[in-house]
């Protein structure tokens, strides 16, 4: 079983590896595709720090983790073709968008899972960025 989650993963932390282990645990191969800046920035309020390249070696070096797949447009149905998913991972702040939609449609239509996972409420990038800032108004 292949299982296959979507990301930015700026500043990988504790968060970050809960959810990949929780990936991990659903099938045989993770494949994890990581957003590139110019994708975050259709979605996300600022750019990553850590740029592209240095993520996909983070992620790489993650021993739950088989394949490290950039993508550089805000659309799953690519990722999963080309991993040949049998489970896709989404977060709890999955929505309605277009591109949630339609790779939504295409997994029913080929008879693939959607599982639904909770994030780890220990930290976020968004929380450790908040954190660096506050501390170096100090």
């Amino acid at each position: 079983m292949i299982v296959y989650t979507v990301g930015t993963f700026d500043l990988l932390h504790v968060g970050h590896v809960a959810l990949l282990n929780q990936c991990k645990s659903l099938g045989d191969t993770l494949a994890v595709g990581v957003a590139s800046d110019a994708v975050v920035n259709i979605y996300k309020p600022n750019l990553p720090i850590v740029p592209l390249d240095q993520r996909v070696e983070m992620l790489q070096s993650l021993s739950c983790v088989d394949i490290v797949r950039p993508y550089h447009e805000l659309e799953y149905i690519s990722g999963c073709k080309a991993v040949n998913v049998d489970i896709f991972v989404i977060g709890e702040d999955w929505g309605v968008e277009q591109h949630n939609l339609d790779v939504d449609s295409y997994l029913k239509t080929i008879g693939k899972k959607i599982t639904q996972v909770s994030y780890d409420s220990r930290t976020s990038s968004t929380k450790i960025k908040e954190m660096v800032l506050a501390q170096s108004k100090i």
